[in-house]
């Protein structure tokens, strides 16, 4: 049977070797809560610590990579997308104030390489690890004839743990609010179909170099800045100081931020607050369009917005940047009525992906 099975393209002692080779970046995020350790059919987590919550919420998210995994193929460098998938996925947890408790991981392929699927792994345990998540368990599942040889896709989904009153979200955003930014690392893990075409209209290659990127490959795999521990470590220190938060990943930023603010209130992010990463500009210029035909694809270099009490925000930002992170204030929340000031809405983004939130556009111009 399995001399057959490997004639149909499967091979199951690769898949043994994989599990070997990531099982101590594993093993490493494994606390007291793990029961059973590694290699079960399913993973045990001991939520006995929830008997300390009145009402305990759990949060969960799934998300992937996206096509990002298409240039870590190009390069046949692996080690860092593991990251870019527990961002995608931890961090939406944080934004409703969750603490991570643990993660699982899927990957699929056309053949399993034992040092590629490892190196993705460890990437993603090394990530569970600066979070705080442990990594329970994982699926890699070779699909040959559906996908290429040396073709993959990961996915991830994640669960955490929020005291109901202490949760997160647009119910508690008050007028006067002030919203602070989060730097990004780059394009995290969003708008590469964007990215894929433009390179491939102008006919470079991945490791082709720019004078203000480097090798293109190489910076667009630059990993996703994890926000969760930095965000914990406010949230314990300043209780009650943030009052939402958003991930600006898909959608871009007015729409990601709209989805966190109540029905009624409005801000103005002003673009002179920042200035966009090189890789921004050069793609954008490359691709023929201007910064702000981008904001609805790209993060263009925040990465996470905190609507927080405006006498918290000097504490809020300075916890933040003592993590290496930059923040800055970005605009005000306003629950004003634009049409008693002679304004309206016009310009503004209402909501996203079914939340009817608040308003949210982008004025200015950006900082050089």
């Amino acid at each position: 049977m399995s001399n057959k099975y490997a004639e149909a393209g499967v091979d199951t002692a690769a898949g043994d070797l994989a599990v070997e080779l990531m099982k101590s970046a594993v093993s490493a995020t494994h606390g007291p809560s793990v029961v059973g350790g590694f290699g079960g059919f399913a993973g045990l987590f001991d939520v006995s610590v929830l008997k300390n919550f009145d009402r305990p919420l759990l949060a969960t998210s799934t998300d992937g990579v996206g096509t990002k995994v298409a240039i870590a193929q190009a390069l046949d460098k692996h080690d860092t997308i593991g990251q870019d998938l527990v961002g995608m996925v931890v961090d939406d947890i944080v934004v409703v104030g969750a603490r991570p408790l643990f993660m699982t991981d899927y990957i699929a392929c056309g053949r399993v390489v034992p040092s590629r699927i490892a190196d993705i792994v460890k990437g993603i345990a090394l990530a569970c690890s600066a979070t705080g998540t442990a990594l329970v368990g994982g699926e890699t599942a070779e699909h040959p004839g559906l996908l290429g040889p040396d073709d993959y896709d990961v996915a991830g989904a994640a669960t955490g743990v929020v005291e109901a009153a202490k949760a997160l979200g647009p119910e508690n955003v008050q007028h006067g609010d002030v919203v602070v930014a989060i730097a990004s690392s780059g394009l995290h893990s969003n708008g590469f179909s964007l990215v894929r075409h433009i390179l491939s209209q102008a006919g470079v290659s991945y490791t082709d170099t720019s004078n203000d990127l480097g090798v293109y490959g190489e910076a667009l795999l630059e990993p996703t800045r994890l926000y969760t521990t930095p965000l914990l470590a406010v949230i314990d220190e300043l209780p009650g100081a943030i009052h939402s938060l958003s991930h600006v990943t898909g959608g871009g930023i007015a729409a990601n931020l709209a989805r966190v603010l109540p029905i009624g209130s409005w801000v103005e992010v002003e673009r002179s607050t920042w200035s966009p990463d090189p890789v921004f500009r050069v793609l954008a210029d490359m691709g023929g369009m201007t910064l702000g035909e981008t904001e609805g694809t790209w993060n263009l270099g925040v990465g996470m917005f905190a609507v927080v009490a405006a006498d918290a925000a000097a504490d809020v930002i300075r916890s933040i940047e003592s993590t290496g992170s930059p923040a800055w204030v970005a605009g005000t929340v306003s629950m004003a009525d634009r049409s008693i000031n002679g304004g309206s809405l016009a310009g503004f983004e209402q909501g996203a992906k079914g939340v009817n939130g608040g308003a949210v556009r982008l004025t200015g111009a950006y900082a050089n």
